[in-house]
């Protein structure tokens, strides 16, 4: 037995020497420490006291070196502003200020002297504000500059505080690098001296710029303010500019027929939701309801169209569902297929990815730019608005689904004689069904969070009233308008996703 536990302490000696590479002694006895106990256990690390965010980057650890790099720097900021900075700058560019205003209302008592004007005695107390306003910002200024040595000592302390935190904690963090090593040899190991090198450049170009800029902020030019040029901007907004222009003109033929299909199909949804006898419209809601999630959010749907047809919100909120419907119907037969196209080809998906990337990190009101300048204000380009925003999560889902569908489950299909077509209707999309419906249910509810910003181009609504509360400061109508909202999101959200809760 005591054999085997001196082989067993030799490996791991031998491992501990292959991964530190220097001070290898020193790490045995460490290392040996502190696998005597789960967690952190305390020890100080010399050459990280002395090195600090650099030992990290030395050893591979950069998520340490970024953390103590930002926070050190900090520490050096004070200590430059200590040593070479000036503190009482603003106070004096404030006297200078007051100081010119001063000299100004001289001037003018001198011309009220003169002229014997009965405004003299204001301007000579405005003078003597001004003098006591002076002498305050003087004084200011000088005791600002003596607290070079509070900067000083504030600065040490903090950095001082900072190494110890460093020495403190390196041996435990290359001790858990070292049991990641163990199983995986890719993991950064050894004493780097190109590493060394870098981290300490980084450092330098980290600490350096950010203690000049705050202890000297007018010394170097170039880091107060980003090389640029105006003109650079103009130029490309006019290259933008000219190829929205061609695209207007060159797709319009293409542009006005997806506007005339997204008016035709708004109308014939209006002409159900809005045209429709309001009692017919509530009775169905309600029962689709009740059939899709149980009496309790039917009671809850009754009350919530009550709400809306006593407060007058009942024309206003069926043109919304319209236009939402309108969005979501699109978004929906066109991301579902999408969606499992790119689930079965990754690569393309690769290259759509992307592009949702893209579509839900823009903010809302940026859409607006494009669909205005190509399909013009009103609810059309609400609907494109608003099916741009919604598009993502059908897709992202319907993939995510289709890709959690089990290995198994389709080799099992296949091996019983599954045609692909049998395998996606059969197989896949039942058991992906749950997530693509989540995804559904997202992209209804994104729509309608777009009714407030596709009313900025016209297209009416429930977002119209609460636009009109912002503007005129109506707080009683614009919450009202938007409880109205929200029981709209909250009706279709039980709905749709009723059942599976």
């Amino acid at each position: 037995m005591t054999q085997e536990r001196t082989d067993i302490s030799q490996r791991m000696s031998g491992l501990i020497d292959d991964f530190v590479g220097r001070g290898q002694g020193y790490y045995r006895h460490v290392f040996a420490y502190m696998m005597q106990a789960p967690g952190y256990r305390f020890t100080l690390n010399p050459a990280a006291a002395l090195l600090g965010p650099i030992w990290f980057g030395a050893r591979g650890l950069w998520s340490w070196f970024l953390g103590f790099l930002v926070i050190e720097t900090f520490a050096f900021i004070q200590l430059g502003r200590g040593l070479f900075g000036d503190l009482g700058r603003e106070s004096r560019e404030r006297a200078a200020r007051i100081a010119e205003t001063l000299d100004l209302r001289r001037q003018q008592i001198e011309a009220a002297e003169q002229s014997g004007a009965s405004t003299l005695e204001s301007l000579r107390r405005a003078a003597a504000s001004l003098e006591d306003a002076l002498a305050q910002a003087e004084v200011a200024a000088a005791q600002a500059d003596g607290t070079g040595l509070y900067y000083i000592g504030f600065g040490l302390i903090l950095l001082l505080c900072f190494r110890f935190m460093t020495a403190a904690l390196a041996n435990w963090t290359l001790e858990g690098q070292f049991a990641r090593w163990r199983s995986d040899r890719s993991v950064a190991h050894g004493w780097s001296v190109p590493r060394m090198m870098l981290s300490g450049l980084l450092f330098v170009l980290v600490v350096l710029p950010s203690t000049i800029k705050f202890a000297q902020p007018e010394a170097v030019a170039f880091l107060s303010e980003f090389p640029t040029n105006r003109n650079w901007r103009l130029g490309v907004g006019d290259v933008i500019q000219s190829a929205f222009d061609w695209t207007k003109t060159a797709g319009r033929g293409f542009f006005d027929a997806l506007t005339l299909g997204m008016r035709a199909l708004l109308d014939g949804l209006e002409v159900v939701f809005v045209g429709t006898p309001w009692p017919v419209v509530a009775l169905v809601i309600v029962m689709l309801a009740y059939l899709s999630a149980g009496a309790r959010v039917a009671i809850f749907t009754g009350a919530a169209l009550a709400y809306l047809g006593l407060l007058d919100f009942w024309d206003k909120a069926m043109a919304t569902i319209a236009l939402l419907g309108a969005a979501a119907l699109i978004s929906i037969t066109l991301g579902i297929p999408l969606g499992i196209y790119c689930a079965r080809r990754p690569r393309v998906f690769a290259v759509v990815r992307p592009v949702l990337d893209f579509m839900q990190s823009m903010p809302s009101f940026v859409y607006l730019i494009p669909v205005v300048a190509f399909i013009g204000s009103g609810k059309p380009a609400g609907v494109v608005a608003t099916m741009i925003f919604g598009s993502p999560p059908v897709i992202r889902f319907t993939v995510l689904g289709l890709q959690q569908v089990p290995g198994a489950v389709r080799e099992a299909a296949l091996a019983f004689g599954a045609t692909p077509r049998y395998l996606l209707w059969r197989v896949d999309l039942p058991l992906a069904a749950r997530t693509i419906m989540a995804g559904v249910n997202q992209t209804i509810l994104l729509s309608l969070a777009m009714v407030v910003v596709a009313s900025l181009i016209g297209a009416k609504g429930l977002g119209e009233d609460v636009l009109e509360a912002l503007q005129y400061a109506a707080a009683g109508q614009g919450i009202l308008a938007g409880l109205a909202i929200l029981f709209c999101a909250l009706i279709l959200d039980r709905i749709v996703a009723g059942k599976r809760r």
